[in-house]
């Protein structure tokens, strides 16, 4: 695993790295699409993982300390690496209240998000939660087209609208068969947890669209998880929330530390560099794969079947999701090039 960790930090730090110089470099386009869809790989197959790491942490802590312990161990993660790599774009922050103000800003619709999605996995599971990924896609790209110009120009090509309503519809019938094949009742309250969550954060993508014109996705990951995670540690001392703690064994308190740190990698720093790089529209697309993959690692994992209708449905929505991405992959090279 730490390898692993190593790797995906390096393709963060070469792929921003490349962006600076691919204005006076024409060469360095082809290398830094190929690390986009790495990306892309990394985030849909950890994501996978993901899930199910957080539905069995969500049962075993409540849900304050849950958050305080998992934003607070990535965000310290986070910062320790900041500190090496990133001190310039720390000075720029520290030198720009406004900055400041939309970082703390994200930290509160991080901490509203979270707490609502971790409940909704407390009583639903773990591919309900990626799945409400996909119910996050059309939210989003709404939000995104409305307030900015260059996701309008994606979300209103044609090949784009056709490729996210097959991959959509592909989605919603992975859904389906998912839910009858398991044979498990949905409690509506983790629908409404979850409902809330995604649309506090297609709200909250905004945001980070905003500030990850003038800063790298890590510093912003750094910043908002431990903002949020001293936001959680706040509340669950005040509310008495964190002396539960005491009664859990030492051995899961540091499995949730290392689930942290390897959440906030998937969950936001991937997601805020995609999100960067790639744009909203682009990134909830990917979102569209995370179910399928959550489904083939339950099975590889824990021996959950996959039905033959999910693996069909499995496929047209990969096949949406090229569809969408395919445009917008030749317009940005074009205008790399150009």
């Amino acid at each position: 695993m730490p390898s692993l960790v190593k790797d995906v930090i390096n393709i963060i730090v070469f792929n921003y790295n490349e962006a600076k110089l691919q204005i006076i470099k024409e060469s360095g386009v082809q290398p830094m699409e190929r690390n986009d869809y790495l990306t892309r790989i990394f985030y849909i197959v950890l994501m996978g993982f993901g899930f199910p790491i957080m539905r069995y942490m969500s049962i075993h802590f409540d849900t304050l300390n849950n958050n305080a312990i998992r934003f607070l161990s990535g965000g310290i993660f986070f910062c320790i690496i900041c500190l090496f790599k990133f001190r310039e774009e720390i000075k720029t922050i520290l030198k720009d209240y406004k900055i400041v103000l939309s970082l703390f800003l994200l930290a509160i619709f991080m901490t509203a998000n979270m707490f609502l999605f971790i409940n909704g996995l407390k009583y639903t599971s773990a591919i309900s939660g990626s799945i409400f990924g996909i119910l996050a896609m059309p939210l989003g790209i709404i939000f995104a087209s409305v307030f900015y110009s260059d996701e309008r120009k994606i979300v209103t090509n044609k090949r784009f609208i056709h490729g996210a309503i097959i991959a959509f519809l592909g989605s919603l019938f992975f859904i389906l068969n998912s839910h009858h094949s398991n044979g498990n009742e949905i409690i509506h309250i983790g629908y409404i947890y979850l409902t809330c969550a995604i649309i506090i954060q297609s709200i909250q993508n905004l945001i980070v669209k905003k500030l990850a014109l003038n800063l790298p996705a890590i510093v912003i990951s750094a910043s908002t998880a431990t903002l949020s995670g001293i936001i959680f540690l706040t509340i669950a001392i005040y509310t008495n929330t964190f002396n539960n703690l005491r009664e859990v064994p030492f051995t899961l308190i540091t499995g949730l530390i290392f689930a942290g740190i390897y959440g906030m990698l998937t969950g936001m720093l991937m997601a805020f560099y995609i999100l960067k790089k790639q744009g909203v529209a682009i990134f909830n697309m990917t979102q569209l794969l995370i179910p399928i993959s959550t489904g083939i690692i339950g099975y590889i994992t824990l021996g959950e079947t996959i039905s033959i209708m999910q693996m069909i449905s499995g496929v047209i929505v990969i096949f949406g999701c090229i569809l969408a991405s395919k445009r917008e992959h030749t317009m940005r090279t074009k205008k790399c090039i150009a």
